[in-house]
């Protein structure tokens, strides 16, 4: 059940100050007796915590917000200054919750009404479908500022991190001194070299849209994107591939990954929101090989981000065995996804 670590876990205090925050920030709330607040947690885990706060109206109802807190050394895996600059801008274009106010350690937002997906939801092909529509209009959001891509920079931070760490446990550090840094960074190296020959277009991603951060208002058909603490600009493919990933669920049974059937249902609705079908078959098979390719990356991201975490988090989880199963995964994909792309490539060059 790996994929709960991501969403789920640590237990932390229910902060009181939640309710002189939301009544300094919530419009029409600052003289609301304290009396008529209540508090809940809607979900806890290593990099944030939400709290669902409501204040009970004269009419008997409720009127909720949510209050996100950032949970201890996250600085170590997100980049918080990134995504508070980031919000205001994806907030503005439509994206998740209303932005309500910024504090020093979190932010108070809208009180979402729908229900989170499950990883069986994002295959059934009217909701990928959403999804990938969605999606573009996410890679078109403009956030101000360097439109570099982030990815590689995020990846060998986390190598440098990680290769650097010692475990006080000795069934840990034994596990640990097992890994080859040098061969993860040669790997990384190659992989890049290869990946910067495609020159996939670089998009604001959200990097990390797995079925926790996907919400659903089932009566009103509407689709939203949570939680964009890993989001940077990126590579399209990348956003792509990371999604398809975690069509492999909490089990992180990645034979799940889906097939070029699927895959192209996605990238029509995608390509071409408005006329899936007028989408040219060149223009799929070039995003198939950059996913498909990219796919590589966004294990070796979860690899070495597992390491830090199994260092500093709280979270009573196996982070060691997630590293080792997603950079098995890497290993087990890489000869047939290195060879997709240089037969693009060698087919690009020959044609």
């Amino acid at each position: 059940m790996f994929e709960h670590s991501r969403a789920r876990g640590a237990s932390y205090p229910c902060p009181r100050t939640s309710r002189g925050l939301c009544k300094e920030l919530v419009k029409g709330w600052s003289s609301i007796d304290s009396s008529r607040f209540s508090i809940e947690t809607v979900s806890g885990g290593i990099t944030n915590l939400l709290l669902k706060v409501s204040v009970k109206g004269n009419n008997g109802n409720d009127s909720s917000v949510t209050v996100r807190l950032y949970g201890p050394n996250t600085d170590l895996v997100i980049d918080r200054k990134r995504e508070l600059q980031a919000i205001p801008y994806l907030s503005a274009a439509g994206f998740g919750a209303r932005l309500l106010g910024m504090f020093e350690n979190g932010v108070v937002q809208s009180f979402i009404y729908a229900r989170t997906l499950s990883p069986a939801d994002m295959k059934e092909p009217k909701i990928a479908a959403e999804i990938a529509k969605e999606l573009r209009k996410f890679h078109q959001v403009d956030i101000p500022g360097s439109k570099e891509p982030q990815l590689w920079n995020d990846i060998f931070k986390f190598l440098k991190k990680a290769a650097a760490l010692k475990f006080e446990d000795n069934e840990q550090q034994k596990r640990y001194v097992k890994i080859s840094f040098t061969e993860i960074q040669d790997e990384v190296k190659e992989l890049k070299d290869l990946l910067d020959i495609l020159h996939a277009p670089v998009v604001y991603a959200h990097n990390d849209l797995l079925s926790g951060n996907l919400m659903l208002n089932d009566l009103e058909g509407k689709l939203y994107f949570i939680d964009f603490e890993y989001g940077s600009y990126s590579y399209r493919g990348y956003d792509i591939a990371n999604h398809f990933n975690e069509y492999a669920g909490f089990d992180c049974d990645f034979n799940l990954y889906p097939d070029k059937d699927a895959q192209y249902h996605f990238f029509r609705n995608y390509l071409h929101p408005d006329r899936p079908s007028e989408v040219q078959a060149q223009d799929m098979e070039v995003l198939y090989v950059e996913t498909n390719t990219f796919r590589l990356a966004s294990h070796i991201y979860w690899a070495l981000w597992a390491l830090i975490q199994a260092k500093v988090s709280p979270i009573d989880f196996d982070y060691l065995g997630y590293f080792f199963l997603r950079y098995g995964e890497y290993k087990k994909q890489r000869d047939s996804c290195f060879a997709l792309a240089q037969s693009f490539l060698s087919g690009l060059r020959n044609g």
